[in-house]
């Protein structure tokens, strides 16, 4: 007995809904108190770090035998690639079998992958063959990972541990570009065997460390990967929250992002170095990191909710002062406050997994992160190329204003509360297990 008493309050703090949580945000120890979470948090640190690592480590690699910019970058840009060229379809396939074991397989194949890139004499166009067929794994991965831990943690402790993750990934992505470019300068060759081994250990971090659960789809659900990829956009663009928080979604990636991809060519018009450049750089990631602790742990769930809109606006508000020409210390302010405001990705998450159908999870996180990639990799492009006949400041500032414009108008057809709260119930109850039979 004082064993199924435990299973009940196990169960019940997981979901969030004890009544002693209901009003309040949860904790960073809930949260770490999920022996499952733990896992995968860990998990995901060592596969970030090891990420960074092996991008530092194949540009350089690439630059080193070519001497090429272009070539180098083109290298960077391969491991995004596979989002923009199918990253949901990859994802649907997530869907087919049992997330653990889609999750335990892909870092099982990276492990393999990157370290044949780490022998020595291997060819350019074969370190870049082997560099494409990793990341092919990551949008499977990835949905993966997105849908298990919406299993794992439920109610608030969701946004919670996604607010720990978002922080923990703004840290790996600096830590690890620093670290990686050292290693790298030592020898390029230990970054990538480093990548590889962060992915055997995150297997058996997730071997042993989460319990197995059922495949979301059954056999007989199956249909072709385009049609459960269409399938699963319909359910996404169709519905009346979810569509909303997709296309605001991608919008404020979209207008965040780019203040940061002209960094360098703003830091170089204030008349800075590479440290100005660097600073500006920091400045998103930082704001994230505080954005995530603020709106995570110091906000109630429905002050979250309530702010959502107001954060839409700040995100784009912030940086058309970029119109005036500012200083470097005032442009680094306004990234910083347009990385606090970006967190906004965060509740609309949370919001996202409680309408969502569970059979859906894996096709529709694929489908939010290939939408995010597509839109960050645009963005900056588009950006890019203005920057070539304007000013940075002048590229980021209309940019921004018509980013306003654009939340202006979402934000005015946001859906009201009552939308929100029927289809949250109505989630509830379509993702309810049904009764045991016998």
């Amino acid at each position: 007995m004082a064993e199924k008493a435990q299973q009940v309050t196990d169960a019940s703090a997981a979901d969030g809904t004890t009544d002693d949580v209901a009003d309040r945000p949860a904790t960073f120890r809930e949260v770490f108190g999920v022996a499952e979470y733990r896992y995968l948090f860990a998990s995901a640190i060592l596969s970030w770090i090891g990420d960074y690592f092996a991008r530092v480590a194949v540009a350089y690699l690439i630059f080193s035998d070519t001497g090429s910019v272009l070539l180098s970058a083109a290298g960077f840009a391969v491991s995004f690639l596979p989002w923009v060229a199918g990253g949901p379809i990859l994802a649907a396939l997530a869907e087919r079998y049992p997330y653990r074991r889609v999750m335990i397989l892909c870092d099982v194949a990276r492990t393999a992958l990157i370290a044949l890139m780490a022998v020595p004499g291997v060819p350019l166009p074969a370190l870049l063959l082997l560099l494409l067929a990793a990341s092919v794994l990551t949008p499977p991965f990835q949905a993966a990972r997105s849908a298990l831990l919406a299993q794992v943690l439920t109610g608030d402790r969701y946004v919670v541990g996604l607010s720990l993750q978002n922080i923990a990934g703004q840290t790996a992505q600096v830590a690890g570009y620093a670290v990686g470019g050292v290693i790298t300068a030592v020898d390029a060759r230990v970054a990538l065997l480093l990548n590889a081994a962060s992915f055997a250990a995150s297997a058996l971090l997730l071997r042993y460390g989460v319990r197995p659960r059922p495949a979301a789809a059954t056999a007989t659900a199956r249909a072709s990967l385009l049609r459960e990829t269409a399938d699963g956009a319909r359910v996404v663009f169709g519905h009346r929250v979810m569509r909303p928080i997709a296309l605001v979604a991608f919008s404020m990636v979209a207008i965040v992002i780019v203040p940061e991809g002209l960094a360098v060519a703003w830091a170089a018009d204030l008349g800075g170095g590479s440290r100005a450049a660097g600073l500006l750089m920091a400045a998103l990631p930082v704001g994230s990191a505080v954005g995530a602790v603020v709106i995570g742990r110091m906000m109630t769930p429905e002050r979250r909710i309530r702010l959502i809109r107001l954060f839409l606006l700040a995100g784009p508000l912030l940086l058309v002062p970029a119109l005036l020409s500012p200083p470097l210390a005032a442009v680094f302010l306004m990234m910083l406050g347009a990385g606090i405001a970006g967190t906004v990705i965060v509740p609309l998450n949370g919001l996202f997994v409680q309408v969502l159908p569970s059979a859906f999870r894996a096709r529709a996180f694929g489908l939010m992160q290939g939408g995010m990639q597509i839109t960050h990799a645009v963005a900056v492009l588009a950006a890019g190329a203005l920057a070539e006949a304007f000013s940075v400041a002048t590229v980021v500032g209309i940019w921004s204003l018509c980013g306003l414009a654009l939340m202006t108008v979402a934000v005015t057809r946001w859906p009201s509360k009552e939308v929100i709260d029927t289809e949250v119930a109505r989630a509830a109850e379509l993702n309810r297990p049904a009764p045991a039979s016998g």
